[in-house]
Protein backbone atom coordinates (compact mmCIF):
# COMPACT_ATOMS: atom_id res chain seq x y z
CA UNK A 1 0.00 0.00 0.00
CA UNK A 2 1.24 3.87 -1.14
CA UNK A 3 1.82 5.92 1.52
CA UNK A 4 0.17 8.51 -0.33
CA UNK A 5 -2.80 5.89 -0.70
CA UNK A 6 -5.40 7.70 1.18
CA UNK A 7 -8.59 5.36 0.44
CA UNK A 8 -7.63 3.41 3.88
CA UNK A 9 -6.74 6.65 6.23
CA UNK A 10 -8.36 8.25 9.13
CA UNK A 11 -10.38 10.41 7.00
CA UNK A 12 -13.13 7.97 7.08
CA UNK A 13 -13.55 8.29 11.01
CA UNK A 14 -13.81 12.26 10.33
CA UNK A 15 -17.01 11.64 7.58
CA UNK A 16 -18.75 9.14 9.91
CA UNK A 17 -18.22 11.49 13.06
CA UNK A 18 -19.63 14.75 11.12
CA UNK A 19 -22.56 12.44 10.11
CA UNK A 20 -23.24 11.99 13.97
CA UNK A 21 -22.59 15.35 14.25
CA UNK A 22 -25.78 15.94 11.65
CA UNK A 23 -28.07 14.12 13.75
CA UNK A 24 -27.52 15.76 17.06
CA UNK A 25 -28.15 19.14 15.77
CA UNK A 26 -31.34 17.74 13.76
CA UNK A 27 -32.48 16.62 17.54
CA UNK A 28 -31.80 20.02 19.05
CA UNK A 29 -33.74 21.97 15.92
CA UNK A 30 -36.56 19.97 16.47
CA UNK A 31 -36.59 20.60 20.13
CA UNK A 32 -35.68 16.97 21.78
CA UNK A 33 -32.73 19.00 23.97
CA UNK A 34 -32.05 21.30 25.81
CA UNK A 35 -29.90 24.15 26.05
CA UNK A 36 -27.25 22.55 28.71
CA UNK A 37 -27.01 19.42 26.48
CA UNK A 38 -26.60 21.84 23.37
CA UNK A 39 -23.83 23.46 25.02
CA UNK A 40 -22.12 20.18 25.96
CA UNK A 41 -22.64 19.18 22.19
CA UNK A 42 -21.41 21.78 20.60
CA UNK A 43 -18.29 21.99 23.29
CA UNK A 44 -17.79 18.28 22.71
CA UNK A 45 -18.01 18.51 18.87
CA UNK A 46 -15.62 21.34 18.56
CA UNK A 47 -12.68 19.47 20.60
CA UNK A 48 -13.41 16.29 18.98
CA UNK A 49 -13.15 18.08 15.43
CA UNK A 50 -9.86 19.99 16.93
CA UNK A 51 -8.31 16.35 17.98
CA UNK A 52 -9.28 14.40 14.27
CA UNK A 53 -7.81 17.40 12.59
CA UNK A 54 -4.50 17.44 14.34
CA UNK A 55 -4.79 13.87 13.95
CA UNK A 56 -4.96 13.19 10.46
CA UNK A 57 -2.71 16.35 9.79
CA UNK A 58 -0.01 15.01 11.73
CA UNK A 59 -0.60 11.69 10.30
CA UNK A 60 -0.19 13.31 6.86
CA UNK A 61 2.82 15.43 7.61
CA UNK A 62 4.40 11.97 8.89
CA UNK A 63 3.82 10.39 5.63
CA UNK A 64 5.04 12.85 3.47
CA UNK A 65 7.65 13.21 5.43
CA UNK A 66 8.96 9.89 5.59
CA UNK A 67 8.44 9.80 1.68
CA UNK A 68 11.01 12.43 1.23
CA UNK A 69 13.57 11.22 3.10
CA UNK A 70 13.40 7.82 1.91
CA UNK A 71 13.48 9.18 -1.94
CA UNK A 72 16.25 11.71 -1.00
CA UNK A 73 18.51 8.81 0.85
CA UNK A 74 18.03 6.53 -2.64
CA UNK A 75 19.01 10.07 -5.06
CA UNK A 76 21.67 10.42 -3.10
CA UNK A 77 22.69 6.44 -2.96
CA UNK A 78 22.12 6.55 -6.78
CA UNK A 79 24.74 9.62 -7.35
CA UNK A 80 27.20 7.86 -5.19
CA UNK A 81 27.35 4.82 -7.46
CA UNK A 82 27.32 7.56 -10.81
CA UNK A 83 30.11 9.17 -9.64
CA UNK A 84 31.89 5.80 -8.70
CA UNK A 85 31.14 4.56 -12.24
CA UNK A 86 32.08 7.61 -13.79
CA UNK A 87 35.57 7.73 -11.85
CA UNK A 88 36.70 4.21 -12.82
CA UNK A 89 35.57 4.93 -16.58
CA UNK A 90 37.65 8.06 -16.85
CA UNK A 91 40.72 6.05 -15.09
CA UNK A 92 40.42 3.00 -17.55
CA UNK A 93 39.43 4.30 -20.81
CA UNK A 94 43.08 5.53 -21.69
CA UNK A 95 44.31 1.83 -21.11
CA UNK A 96 41.69 0.89 -22.98
CA UNK A 97 42.50 3.15 -25.95
CA UNK A 98 45.63 2.18 -26.41
CA UNK A 99 45.63 -1.19 -25.72
CA UNK A 100 42.93 -0.96 -29.05
CA UNK A 101 45.13 0.83 -30.87
CA UNK A 102 48.19 -1.40 -30.36
CA UNK A 103 46.04 -4.75 -31.72
CA UNK A 104 44.43 -2.84 -34.20
CA UNK A 105 47.66 -1.00 -35.69
CA UNK A 106 49.27 -4.65 -35.55
CA UNK A 107 46.68 -6.14 -37.30
CA UNK A 108 46.65 -4.08 -40.65
CA UNK A 109 50.22 -3.60 -40.62
CA UNK A 110 51.77 -6.97 -40.13
CA UNK A 111 50.59 -8.00 -43.91
CA UNK A 112 52.73 -5.09 -45.32
CA UNK A 113 55.83 -6.49 -43.15
CA UNK A 114 57.88 -8.78 -45.28
CA UNK A 115 60.93 -11.00 -44.09
CA UNK A 116 63.61 -11.00 -46.42
CA UNK A 117 65.65 -14.10 -46.68
CA UNK A 118 69.53 -14.15 -48.31
CA UNK A 119 70.89 -17.05 -50.15
CA UNK A 120 74.33 -16.87 -51.90
CA UNK A 121 76.13 -20.00 -53.42
CA UNK A 122 78.54 -20.85 -51.04
CA UNK A 123 81.50 -23.38 -51.95
CA UNK A 124 81.12 -27.23 -50.61
CA UNK A 125 83.93 -27.95 -49.24
CA UNK A 126 84.87 -32.01 -48.69
CA UNK A 127 87.22 -33.37 -46.16
CA UNK A 128 89.35 -36.28 -47.54
CA UNK A 129 92.81 -38.25 -46.31
CA UNK A 130 96.43 -37.91 -48.30
CA UNK A 131 99.49 -39.70 -47.89
CA UNK A 132 101.44 -37.09 -47.74
CA UNK A 133 104.74 -38.89 -49.27
CA UNK A 134 103.25 -41.37 -51.82
CA UNK A 135 104.33 -38.90 -54.45
CA UNK A 136 108.07 -39.20 -52.89
CA UNK A 137 108.36 -43.03 -50.69
CA UNK A 138 105.58 -44.35 -52.16
CA UNK A 139 102.56 -45.24 -50.13
CA UNK A 140 102.99 -45.31 -46.48
CA UNK A 141 100.82 -45.89 -43.51
CA UNK A 142 100.57 -42.21 -42.67
CA UNK A 143 97.31 -39.98 -43.88
CA UNK A 144 97.08 -36.06 -43.40
CA UNK A 145 93.38 -34.86 -44.05
CA UNK A 146 92.62 -32.50 -46.78
CA UNK A 147 89.82 -30.41 -48.10
CA UNK A 148 88.47 -29.70 -51.34
CA UNK A 149 86.06 -28.29 -52.94
CA UNK A 150 83.08 -30.07 -54.58
CA UNK A 151 81.11 -27.80 -56.20
CA UNK A 152 78.74 -24.67 -55.10
CA UNK A 153 75.20 -24.95 -53.61
CA UNK A 154 72.68 -22.51 -52.22
CA UNK A 155 72.43 -21.33 -48.74
CA UNK A 156 70.48 -18.71 -46.60
CA UNK A 157 73.44 -16.46 -45.26
CA UNK A 158 71.40 -14.09 -43.79
CA UNK A 159 67.86 -12.34 -43.23
CA UNK A 160 65.91 -9.19 -42.64
CA UNK A 161 62.98 -7.46 -42.41
CA UNK A 162 61.23 -4.90 -44.60
CA UNK A 163 57.56 -3.72 -45.74
CA UNK A 164 55.73 -2.57 -48.65
CA UNK A 165 55.29 0.52 -49.52
CA UNK A 166 53.64 0.27 -52.98
CA UNK A 167 50.86 -2.23 -53.76
CA UNK A 168 53.13 -3.39 -56.51
CA UNK A 169 56.07 -4.42 -54.54
CA UNK A 170 58.10 -1.44 -53.78
CA UNK A 171 59.92 -2.10 -50.37
CA UNK A 172 61.98 0.17 -47.96
CA UNK A 173 65.13 -1.70 -45.93
CA UNK A 174 67.86 -1.67 -44.41
CA UNK A 175 71.30 -1.18 -46.30
CA UNK A 176 72.81 -3.42 -44.84
CA UNK A 177 70.57 -6.31 -45.19
CA UNK A 178 71.06 -6.19 -48.65
CA UNK A 179 74.45 -5.26 -48.94
CA UNK A 180 76.01 -8.41 -50.69
CA UNK A 181 75.66 -7.43 -54.71
CA UNK A 182 76.68 -11.47 -55.08
CA UNK A 183 73.65 -12.64 -52.85
CA UNK A 184 69.49 -13.28 -54.49
CA UNK A 185 67.15 -11.64 -52.05
CA UNK A 186 63.50 -13.68 -51.56
CA UNK A 187 60.51 -12.08 -49.32
CA UNK A 188 58.05 -13.47 -47.51
CA UNK A 189 54.64 -12.76 -46.64
CA UNK A 190 52.40 -13.15 -44.29
CA UNK A 191 49.96 -15.07 -46.18
CA UNK A 192 53.01 -18.09 -46.63
CA UNK A 193 54.23 -17.12 -50.38
CA UNK A 194 57.71 -16.20 -51.15
CA UNK A 195 59.05 -13.50 -54.36
CA UNK A 196 62.27 -13.20 -55.53
CA UNK A 197 63.28 -9.54 -55.18
CA UNK A 198 65.67 -6.94 -56.69
CA UNK A 199 67.53 -4.10 -55.06
CA UNK A 200 66.85 -1.01 -57.10
CA UNK A 201 69.34 1.59 -55.08
CA UNK A 202 71.26 1.74 -51.88
CA UNK A 203 71.24 5.16 -49.96
CA UNK A 204 75.56 6.09 -50.24
CA UNK A 205 75.03 7.96 -47.13
CA UNK A 206 72.49 6.25 -44.82
CA UNK A 207 71.57 2.92 -44.02
CA UNK A 208 68.47 2.42 -46.11
CA UNK A 209 67.55 0.37 -49.54
CA UNK A 210 64.71 0.19 -51.38
CA UNK A 211 63.75 -3.34 -53.59
CA UNK A 212 61.21 -4.40 -55.99
CA UNK A 213 59.44 -7.61 -56.05
CA UNK A 214 60.00 -9.38 -59.64
CA UNK A 215 57.05 -7.81 -61.76
CA UNK A 216 56.92 -11.51 -63.71
CA UNK A 217 55.98 -13.45 -60.82
CA UNK A 218 53.41 -10.88 -59.16
CA UNK A 219 51.50 -10.90 -62.15
CA UNK A 220 48.61 -8.71 -61.16
CA UNK A 221 48.86 -9.13 -58.00
CA UNK A 222 48.50 -6.04 -55.32
CA UNK A 223 50.00 -6.26 -52.19
CA UNK A 224 49.30 -4.63 -49.11
CA UNK A 225 51.27 -1.08 -48.18
CA UNK A 226 51.98 1.02 -44.77
CA UNK A 227 51.67 4.82 -44.83
CA UNK A 228 55.03 6.60 -44.14
CA UNK A 229 54.28 9.21 -40.85
CA UNK A 230 56.03 11.99 -40.75
CA UNK A 231 59.43 11.82 -37.98
CA UNK A 232 59.77 15.96 -37.95
CA UNK A 233 57.30 16.47 -34.47
CA UNK A 234 58.30 13.10 -32.73
CA UNK A 235 58.30 13.38 -28.89
CA UNK A 236 59.96 11.43 -26.28
CA UNK A 237 57.81 9.04 -24.55
CA UNK A 238 55.58 8.68 -27.33
CA UNK A 239 54.26 5.26 -27.95
CA UNK A 240 55.84 3.34 -30.68
CA UNK A 241 55.43 -0.92 -31.98
CA UNK A 242 58.48 -2.55 -34.12
CA UNK A 243 57.28 -5.14 -35.98
CA UNK A 244 60.28 -7.79 -37.81
CA UNK A 245 61.58 -11.02 -38.46
CA UNK A 246 63.28 -11.40 -35.08
CA UNK A 247 66.25 -13.68 -34.72
CA UNK A 248 65.75 -14.36 -38.72
CA UNK A 249 63.01 -17.31 -37.52
CA UNK A 250 60.29 -15.56 -35.73
CA UNK A 251 58.47 -13.77 -38.32
CA UNK A 252 56.13 -10.70 -37.41
CA UNK A 253 57.59 -10.81 -33.96
CA UNK A 254 56.00 -7.57 -32.30
CA UNK A 255 57.20 -5.12 -29.67
CA UNK A 256 56.12 -2.10 -27.92
CA UNK A 257 58.01 0.76 -26.55
CA UNK A 258 58.36 4.63 -26.30
CA UNK A 259 60.73 6.95 -27.85
CA UNK A 260 63.91 6.98 -25.36
CA UNK A 261 65.62 9.45 -27.05
CA UNK A 262 66.15 11.39 -30.68
CA UNK A 263 69.04 12.98 -32.80
CA UNK A 264 71.19 10.24 -31.49
CA UNK A 265 74.26 9.72 -33.07
CA UNK A 266 75.61 5.78 -33.08
CA UNK A 267 77.95 3.77 -34.70
CA UNK A 268 76.59 0.54 -36.29
CA UNK A 269 78.49 -2.67 -37.66
CA UNK A 270 78.22 -6.28 -38.29
CA UNK A 271 79.18 -8.69 -40.89
CA UNK A 272 81.76 -7.09 -41.74
CA UNK A 273 80.02 -3.55 -42.29
CA UNK A 274 80.16 -0.57 -40.37
CA UNK A 275 78.50 3.00 -40.72
CA UNK A 276 78.24 6.04 -38.42
CA UNK A 277 74.56 7.20 -38.20
CA UNK A 278 73.56 10.17 -37.70
CA UNK A 279 70.24 11.79 -36.24
CA UNK A 280 68.39 8.45 -35.29
CA UNK A 281 65.54 7.34 -32.80
CA UNK A 282 66.24 5.40 -29.84
CA UNK A 283 63.60 3.46 -28.48
CA UNK A 284 62.92 0.54 -25.74
CA UNK A 285 61.01 -1.65 -28.09
CA UNK A 286 62.68 -5.38 -28.43
CA UNK A 287 64.89 -5.15 -31.35
CA UNK A 288 66.89 -8.20 -32.15
CA UNK A 289 68.81 -9.83 -35.03
CA UNK A 290 66.62 -10.29 -38.11
CA UNK A 291 64.55 -6.80 -36.87
CA UNK A 292 66.73 -4.83 -39.06
CA UNK A 293 64.70 -2.91 -41.60
CA UNK A 294 60.85 -3.70 -40.04
CA UNK A 295 59.01 -0.84 -39.62
CA UNK A 296 58.66 1.62 -36.52
CA UNK A 297 54.73 2.90 -36.16
CA UNK A 298 53.05 5.12 -34.32
CA UNK A 299 49.89 4.56 -33.04
CA UNK A 300 48.06 6.02 -35.84
CA UNK A 301 49.49 3.19 -38.05
CA UNK A 302 52.35 5.18 -39.80
CA UNK A 303 55.60 4.41 -40.43
CA UNK A 304 57.75 7.20 -38.06
CA UNK A 305 61.45 4.81 -38.54
CA UNK A 306 62.68 1.66 -40.11
CA UNK A 307 64.91 -0.39 -37.44
CA UNK A 308 68.79 -0.48 -37.86
CA UNK A 309 70.59 -1.21 -34.54
CA UNK A 310 70.18 -1.98 -31.40
CA UNK A 311 72.68 -1.71 -28.40
CA UNK A 312 74.68 -5.14 -27.72
CA UNK A 313 75.67 -4.13 -24.34
CA UNK A 314 72.21 -3.01 -23.06
CA UNK A 315 68.72 -4.00 -22.64
CA UNK A 316 65.94 -3.27 -25.09
CA UNK A 317 67.84 0.10 -26.27
CA UNK A 318 66.92 0.32 -29.91
CA UNK A 319 67.32 2.48 -32.99
CA UNK A 320 65.49 3.56 -35.87
CA UNK A 321 66.20 5.48 -39.18
CA UNK A 322 63.90 8.92 -39.51
CA UNK A 323 61.42 7.57 -42.11
CA UNK A 324 61.74 11.33 -43.92
CA UNK A 325 64.99 10.29 -45.18
CA UNK A 326 63.13 6.93 -46.56
CA UNK A 327 60.71 9.06 -48.36
CA UNK A 328 63.41 11.13 -49.88
CA UNK A 329 64.92 8.10 -51.05
CA UNK A 330 61.95 6.38 -52.54
CA UNK A 331 61.00 9.51 -54.40
CA UNK A 332 64.45 9.68 -55.68
CA UNK A 333 63.96 5.94 -56.96
CA UNK A 334 60.68 6.29 -58.56
CA UNK A 335 61.53 9.87 -60.54
CA UNK A 336 65.68 9.20 -60.84
CA UNK A 337 66.34 5.40 -60.45
CA UNK A 338 69.14 5.90 -57.86
CA UNK A 339 69.78 7.34 -54.64
CA UNK A 340 71.56 10.49 -55.00
CA UNK A 341 72.72 13.75 -52.96
CA UNK A 342 72.94 17.39 -53.31
CA UNK A 343 76.72 19.14 -52.92
CA UNK A 344 77.22 22.38 -52.18
CA UNK A 345 80.88 21.82 -51.48
CA UNK A 346 81.93 24.08 -48.28
CA UNK A 347 83.85 22.86 -44.95
CA UNK A 348 81.86 24.93 -41.84
CA UNK A 349 81.12 25.54 -38.46
CA UNK A 350 77.88 25.88 -36.91
CA UNK A 351 77.58 29.04 -35.52
CA UNK A 352 75.85 29.75 -31.78
CA UNK A 353 76.33 32.42 -29.34
CA UNK A 354 79.63 30.47 -27.30
CA UNK A 355 81.19 29.97 -31.06
CA UNK A 356 79.73 34.11 -31.90
CA UNK A 357 81.82 35.05 -28.60
CA UNK A 358 84.69 33.12 -29.42
CA UNK A 359 85.20 34.45 -32.56
CA UNK A 360 83.98 37.78 -32.10
CA UNK A 361 81.34 37.04 -34.75
CA UNK A 362 78.62 39.51 -35.62
CA UNK A 363 75.86 37.04 -35.54
CA UNK A 364 74.96 33.48 -33.38
CA UNK A 365 73.28 31.55 -35.81
CA UNK A 366 73.95 30.44 -39.82
CA UNK A 367 77.51 28.54 -40.38
CA UNK A 368 80.96 30.05 -40.88
CA UNK A 369 82.73 28.84 -43.83
CA UNK A 370 86.23 27.44 -42.73
CA UNK A 371 88.73 24.75 -43.59
CA UNK A 372 89.39 21.69 -41.47
CA UNK A 373 91.39 18.86 -41.38
CA UNK A 374 88.82 16.53 -43.46
CA UNK A 375 89.93 19.36 -47.02
CA UNK A 376 89.82 22.97 -47.65
CA UNK A 377 86.87 25.45 -47.05
CA UNK A 378 85.85 25.53 -50.64
CA UNK A 379 86.23 22.33 -52.72
CA UNK A 380 87.81 23.37 -56.01
CA UNK A 381 85.38 22.81 -59.03
CA UNK A 382 82.69 22.79 -56.58
CA UNK A 383 78.82 24.72 -56.77
CA UNK A 384 80.39 26.79 -53.59
CA UNK A 385 83.22 28.16 -55.86
CA UNK A 386 81.26 27.86 -58.82
CA UNK A 387 78.54 30.80 -56.96
CA UNK A 388 81.32 32.80 -55.53
CA UNK A 389 81.97 31.74 -51.59
CA UNK A 390 85.13 32.56 -50.02
CA UNK A 391 86.60 31.05 -46.61
CA UNK A 392 85.17 33.60 -44.12
CA UNK A 393 81.64 34.00 -45.29
CA UNK A 394 78.83 33.21 -43.18
CA UNK A 395 75.53 31.62 -44.83
CA UNK A 396 72.59 32.92 -42.91
CA UNK A 397 69.82 31.61 -44.70
CA UNK A 398 69.33 29.17 -47.76
CA UNK A 399 66.60 30.05 -49.77
CA UNK A 400 65.18 32.63 -47.16
CA UNK A 401 65.10 29.84 -44.00
CA UNK A 402 67.49 30.51 -41.32
CA UNK A 403 69.93 28.31 -40.72
CA UNK A 404 70.38 27.15 -36.65
CA UNK A 405 71.72 24.64 -34.48
CA UNK A 406 67.76 22.79 -34.73
CA UNK A 407 67.16 23.96 -38.75
CA UNK A 408 70.83 22.71 -39.39
CA UNK A 409 72.78 23.75 -42.88
CA UNK A 410 72.76 19.75 -42.94
CA UNK A 411 69.18 19.01 -42.73
CA UNK A 412 68.10 21.75 -45.33
CA UNK A 413 70.54 20.66 -47.83
CA UNK A 414 69.12 17.13 -48.59
CA UNK A 415 65.52 18.57 -49.05
CA UNK A 416 66.78 19.54 -52.52
CA UNK A 417 68.45 16.94 -55.53
CA UNK A 418 71.72 17.29 -57.67
CA UNK A 419 70.91 20.37 -60.59
CA UNK A 420 68.66 22.26 -58.14
CA UNK A 421 69.49 25.90 -57.58
CA UNK A 422 69.13 27.48 -54.06
CA UNK A 423 69.80 31.14 -53.06
CA UNK A 424 71.81 31.94 -50.11
CA UNK A 425 71.83 34.76 -47.97
CA UNK A 426 75.42 35.79 -46.66
CA UNK A 427 77.20 37.86 -44.16
CA UNK A 428 80.93 39.09 -45.74
CA UNK A 429 82.59 42.09 -43.76
CA UNK A 430 79.51 42.58 -42.27
CA UNK A 431 77.66 43.34 -44.90
CA UNK A 432 74.84 40.57 -46.75
CA UNK A 433 74.29 39.57 -50.08
CA UNK A 434 72.89 36.79 -51.70
CA UNK A 435 74.43 34.52 -53.77
CA UNK A 436 72.83 31.70 -56.28
CA UNK A 437 74.74 27.99 -56.60
CA UNK A 438 73.36 24.80 -58.91
CA UNK A 439 73.48 22.33 -56.57
CA UNK A 440 75.62 19.04 -58.04
CA UNK A 441 75.58 15.20 -57.05
CA UNK A 442 77.99 14.16 -54.33
CA UNK A 443 80.16 11.45 -54.69
CA UNK A 444 80.72 8.88 -51.95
Amino acid sequence: MSPFDFSSSPLSELQESMGQRKTVWQRLVGGQTNMSLLVGIVLLSALFGLAAGGMIGGYAYWMVKNELDVLKGSLAQGQERLIEKTVVEKEYIPQTSQEERIIRVVKEASPAVVSIVITKDVPVVERFFRDPFEDFFGPSPFQVPQFRQKGVEKQEVGAGSGFFISPDGLIVTNKHVVLDKEAEYTIFTTDGESYPAKVLARDPFEDLAVLKVDQERVGEKKFPTLQLGDSDALQIGQTVIAIGNALGEFRNTVSVGVISGLGRTIEASGGGFSEIVEDVIQSDAAINRGNSGGPLLNLAGGVIGINTAMAQQAENIGFAILVNKAKRDVEQVKKLGKIVYPFLGVQYRAIDEKTKEELGLAVDYGILITGSRRGPAITPGSAAEKAGLKEGDIILELNGRKITLKNSFAKMIQLYNPGDRITLKILRDNQEKLLNATLIERNE
